[in-house]
Order: structure tokens, then C-alpha cells, then sequence
């Protein structure tokens, strides 16, 4: 690939296929709950959540077995099951179908999610890959606030279906794009031995750090609480708000607080530091959502504007997270990066859809199983840190 404008824009669209699976498929979720018999309203967040647990499945392993074949067979691989999984779900006649065409929607697209960070790395270091990824991530952002949208209006001008469409068109394009303009960039010198016991003894290493394991379980359990509210946001908007047309917009508001706090972290963290931006959004998140459970219980923030004020705040707090938990977690294991990448967003990815799914399957046509999530799992969350920041002074001290 001969600029870095055209491997930066590649990037983008390979990594923005996860985003594309999840926040398209918003607004048709009652439709298909609808023409696939799905009698309980609570279970149309199975289409959402089977697919990102599919892709935390998929991280354990596109991770360790591109470091051997190289990157560009498992994102091929990745691309063809991503499309494999469309064209099932495109012609479901049932609600299983569908389940089992998200699954592999959700394994294919864990190939490029995962392996095209290594790809990166493979070919920038230090400021040169931060810089990469800040204009990668800084285009990524515009997906979940578009993808509604577009949702939308393949629904109101087209069928549910064509949204399946829509995926293996912009699929096959990326995987053509892919494939005829970017080189393998793992060296064949570089490449590892795929070999069961040295990556269990690497897996083992992550979860005996005190620090990246504490770290895991606090992304897990924030990530938790903001599953929760992805896969009820469509009955959110709609059952207390009476918002149908108008729900991307709003939908996309949410996303730009999370946006703009994630271009802002890159100022803040030079300054403030990742441990204490962490501590800080934190508490944010569980105050503000105390805050407004309170007031709701006692009928005074009933209004869709009180709901948007919170709500940005708390997503505000989540983008900054965004931005540091991760690399907390990772910055005992450098060792180990491409193994500990692959486990830590594997097993966040597993908690998240597990916990949130509770928290999703819950509502009740209002918003206190939402806020009592980021309230509980956000303080379970802080003694996480906690932990972990004690494990780092303990080891300073040896």
C-alpha cells in the first residue's frame, strides 16, 4: 500500500464492520422480533447480544494463529465468515437461523477487529502507530453515530433484510480492497510456533498479575453497564420516550459525548495521568447515575431531557475510560502483548455480554435496571482498581 492516507482509511473500514454489525441493526429490532416470532419484546437483544459474544469468542483465537499464518489469512477468513454469517441471517425464516447467522457474523468479524491492530504495529512503533490510530479511531467514531441512521432508512424505505445486503456489499468491497492493495506485514522470520502449551502458559501469566487482572475485571464490568444500555436502547428511546423515527438522532448525540471524550483523553492523560482519569471517570459515572436514579424515584427528571443530560455525562466518563482502562491492563504484559490483547478483550468481551445481557434482559419500561447496573458493576468496578493500583505499590516496594 504506497500512502498512509489509503492504510489508515482500510484500517477504518475493517475495524468499523464490528460497529456496523451492532448499531445498524438498532432500529429494525422490532421488525424482525415482529416477522420472526419473537414473543417476548426483551429477547430482540439476543440479535445483538449473540453477536458480540461470537466476537469475543473469535478474539482467543484470530490473535494467536495470525502471530503463525500471518495477518492476512485470518482477516480474509474473518471477512468470509462475516458474510457467511449475513447471507444466513439475510434468508432466516426463524428466529434460530437468525441466532446462528449473528454467531458467525459476530466469530467473522473478531478476525479484522483483532488482527488489524497487530497489522499496525507490525508496521508503525512508538508516536508513528499513535498517530495512525489516532486518525483510525478519530473516523471509527463516526460509525456508531451514522449506523442508526442508516438503519433506519434501509427499514422505512426498504425491508429489515436489505440491512444484510448492505452488510455483504460493504464486506466484499473491504475484503477486495484488502486483498489487492495491502501486503502480509509479519515477517516470516517473525512468526511463532502455534503451540498449545507455551500460549496456555502465556493465558496463565495474565490472570496471575494481579494488576492486568484487575484492570480486566474493571473494563468488564463498566463495559457491562454500557452493554446493558446498547441492547435496550431501542426500547429505551421507544417504550419511555415514544421516540420511533428520531431515535437514531438521539442515539447519535450519545455517541458524539463519547466521541469527544475520547479525542479529548489524548490532551488530558498527558497532563492528569491514566490511573487517576480512570479513578475520576469512574466515580463520575456511579454519582451521576445515583444522581438520577435518585431524582427519578422521586419524579423529578422524568423528562427526555434530564435522560440526555445524565446520560451524556456518563458517556463522557465511558469515552475517557475508553481511552486508558485498556492500556492499564496491557501495561504489565508488554511481554505478552499480542496473547494478552487477544485474552483480556476476549474475556471483557465474554463478562460484558453476560452481565449486560442481564441488565438488558431486566427492563421493565423504565430506567432503574440500567442505572442500578453502572451503579453496581461501576462500584464493583472502582474496588477493581482499587486492587489492582495496590498490586502496582506492593511491587514498587519489592
Amino acid at each position: 500500500m504506497k500512502s498512509n492516507a489509503e492504510f489508515i482509511a482500510l484500517t477504518a473500514l475493517l475495524i468499523s464492520i464490528v460497529a456496523l454489525g451492532i448499531d445498524a441493526m438498532l432500529p429494525a429490532l422490532p421488525q424482525i422480533g415482529a416477522d420472526l416470532g419473537v414473543v417476548h419484546d426483551n429477547d430482540r437483544q439476543w440479535v445483538l447480544s449473540i453477536f458480540v459474544l461470537g466476537l469475543g469468542i473469535g478474539q482467543l483465537f484470530y490473535g494467536p494463529v495470525s502471530d503463525s499464518l500471518g495477518r492476512k489469512p485470518m482477516i480474509i477468513g474473518g471477512l468470509v465468515l462475516f458474510m457467511a454469517g449475513s447471507v444466513l441471517s439475510l434468508i432466516a425464516a426463524n428466529f434460530t437461523t437468525m441466532m446462528i447467522g449473528r454467531l458467525l457474523q459476530g466469530l467473522g468479524a473478531a478476525g479484522p477487529r483483532t488482527v488489524i491492530i497487530a497489522m499496525v504495529r507490525d508496521q508503525y512503533a512508538g508516536r508513528a502507530m499513535a498517530r495512525i490510530m489516532s486518525f483510525v479511531m478519530t473516523v471509527f467514531i463516526l460509525v456508531p453515530i451514522l449506523a442508526p441512521a442508516l438503519g433506519q432508512l434501509i427499514v422505512h424505505f426498504a425491508h429489515w433484510r436489505v440491512i444484510f445486503v448492505f452488510f455483504l456489499l460493504i464486506t466484499m468491497i473491504s475484503a477486495v480492497w484488502f486483498h489487492l492493495r495491502q501486503v502480509e506485514t509479519l515477517k516470516p522470520d517473525a512468526r511463532q510456533t502455534l503451540a498449545f502449551v507455551p500460549l496456555l502458559q502465556r493465558a496463565v501469566s495474565v490472570f496471575k498479575n494481579r494488576i492486568a487482572l484487575g484492570y480486566l475485571l474493571a473494563t468488564s464490568l463498566i463495559f457491562s453497564a454500557f452493554f446493558g444500555y446498547l441492547v435496550s436502547a431501542q426500547q429505551i428511546f421507544h417504550d419511555i420516550f415514544g421516540l420511533t423515527h428520531l431515535f437514531p438522532l438521539y442515539f447519535a448525540l450519545l455517541a458524539i459525548a463519547l466521541g469527544i471524550a475520547t479525542l479529548t483523553n489524548a490532551r488530558l492523560v498527558m497532563r492528569y495521568g491514566m490511573t487517576r482519569l480512570v479513578v475520576i471517570s469512574q466515580t463520575v459515572i456511579v454519582a451521576a447515575s445515583g444522581i438520577y436514579g435518585l431524582l427519578l424515584w422521586a419524579d423529578l427528571a422524568t423528562s427526555l431531557a434530564a435522560f440526555m443530560l445524565f446520560f451524556s455525562v456518563i458517556f463522557f466518563a465511558i469515552g475517557i475510560m475508553f481511552g486508558n482502562i485498556n492500556a492499564l491492563a496491557m501495561e504489565p504484559l508488554g511481554h505478552i502483548a499480542g496473547t494478552a490483547a487477544a485474552i483480556i478483550g476476549s474475556f471483557t468481551t465474554i463478562i460484558s455480554v453476560t452481565l449486560g445481557g442481564l441488565i438488558g434482559y431486566s427492563f421493565n419500561g423504565t430506567l432503574m435496571p440500567l442505572l442500578a447496573g453502572f451503579i453496581v458493576f461501576g462500584g464493583l468496578a472502582l474496588l477493581a482498581i482499587r486492587w489492582a493500583e495496590h498490586a502496582r505499590r506492593e511491587d514498587a516496594v519489592k
